[in-house]
């Protein structure tokens, strides 16, 4: 079969490798959509350690089941099915104690971070456990599913949250998980929703999708915008999407006292924490890893057209062209958003 190869760092190739075949409790999905993250990109340089070549990379993807482990049942051949980027094992206390994306010597499709090595999707055909798919509803294609991940991330941490109805709330950094922080925390009417980023692009596309105030941090007053919106207090929830020391830093500061903190980006793997600010102001920072078995109700989401995906795709292309547009992504080329590739 044709597929997309990290051969060295920054060095990707389209050639002929070995089909995967299924385990006994797997499936073989013929990939039809594949859609290229933010986290492969920067995988594809060697910066975050996760993507040691030789590597298929991949994993928000959508496709046909076309044959089955001996031990796969529920399934047909035939199936249109997307299916969660976390592999993890079903009899680990965390999986049990529903926490899975936690779980002790979990996977992710399309890493190698030198624990292990799993092939994903950018390929023609791709092997998944069965208990980590979900069947597609008729009316989404399979370019619409390649885009459930990014936003089952999304919806995740705001299941972290616990945000309740009416309390306001800020997505600082609105790229492609933070665009889908704003869709679905806009579902909930919050009082204001704030978006911030350094991209009048990509804030004007947040507030078609919802936001109410959008602040370009790089020429306004953020605290000040803020408090003028809040009753002087601060925002209740800010969910932080993008993982760098300054945005970080900007979340906490316009949090209000009390508040929470929702870390969902991870550029930076160490930053300078404003410690005083968050225990002298009691500030609750959270966490957010992965999905946590949110893909069925971004499914239903999509399938009802509450949460739009069309607009955030730039392109679907076929994976011959798979490494320029790696090239495009990486070198951060104005107004592209989503790349889909399909083999």
């Amino acid at each position: 079969m044709k597929a997309l190869v990290l051969e060295n760092y920054n060095e990707l190739v389209y050639k002929d490798v070995e089909e995967p075949v299924p385990a006994k409790n797997e499936v073989l999905v013929k990939v039809k959509a594949c859609g290229i993250c933010g986290s492969d990109v920067h995988g594809m340089d060697g910066s975050t350690g996760r993507r040691i070549p030789p590597i298929i990379m991949g994993h928000e993807a959508s496709g046909i089941i076309t044959a089955l482990g001996s031990e796969v049942s529920g399934w047909n051949i035939g199936d249109r099915v997307t299916f969660d980027s976390t592999i993890y094992p079903l009899n680990d206390w965390f999986t049990l104690n529903g926490h899975y994306n936690l779980s002790e010597n979990r996977q992710v499709l399309g890493v190698s971070p030198g624990t292990y090595k799993k092939h994903g999707a950018f390929a023609e055909y791709v092997t998944v456990p069965e208990h980590i798919l979900y069947k597609l509803p008729e009316n989404v294609s399979f370019e619409q599913a390649a885009m459930v991940e990014p936003a089952a991330v999304a919806l995740h941490a705001i299941n972290q949250s616990g945000i309740q109805l009416g309390e306001s709330a800020a997505v600082v950094g609105v790229g492609m998980i933070g665009l889908f922080l704003v869709q679905l925390l806009a579902l909930s009417n919050p009082s204001p929703l704030f978006a911030i980023d350094i991209e009048d692009s990509k804030l004007e596309m947040a507030k078609k999708f919802g936001a109410e105030v959008i602040l370009n941090s790089s020429k306004d007053e953020l605290l000040k915008e803020v408090l003028a919106r809040t009753s002087k207090r601060g925002v209740d929830h800010v969910f932080e999407a993008v993982g760098i020391g300054p945005t970080v830093n900007n979340a906490i500061e316009i949090v209000r006292k009390g508040g929470k903190v929702v870390l969902v980006g991870n550029l930076s793997p160490k930053i300078d924490f404003p410690l005083q600010s968050v225990v002298t102001r009691e500030i609750k920072v959270l966490g957010s890893c992965a999905i946590r078995g949110e893909y069925e109700t971004v499914l239903q989401l999509i399938s009802a057209g509450k949460i739009q995906v069309d607009d955030m795709i730039s392109s679907v292309a076929p994976l011959s062209e798979g490494a320029d547009w790696f090239k495009r992504l990486y070198n951060k080329e104005p107004g592209l958003k989503k790349v889909i590739l399909v083999p």
